[in-house]
């Protein structure tokens, strides 16, 4: 199985990835953790505008900056 990894920050809009990995600082990882970007979970890239991106993850709708996106790293 071969799947593209990108930075979430990259992902289209109305695309569903999968989280692959988590960057950052401890405190960083934690807190997008608790958030619901956690190895394997589910993201719909709802809208996106300059590498800002809104998602769904784990039944929530979450607006992250381009600094932000771009420590997730995903699955398409």
């Amino acid at each position: 199985m071969s799947s593209s990894q990108l930075p979430l920050a990259m992902a289209g809009t109305d695309e569903v990835v999968r989280v692959s990995r988590v960057r950052g600082d401890a405190g960083l990882r934690q807190h997008l953790a608790e958030l619901g970007f956690v190895d394997g979970a589910e993201v719909k890239v709802i809208s996106r505008a300059a590498g800002d991106v809104i998602v769904a993850v784990k039944g929530a709708r979450l607006a992250l900056n381009r600094s932000m996106a771009s420590h997730i790293t995903v699955s398409i």
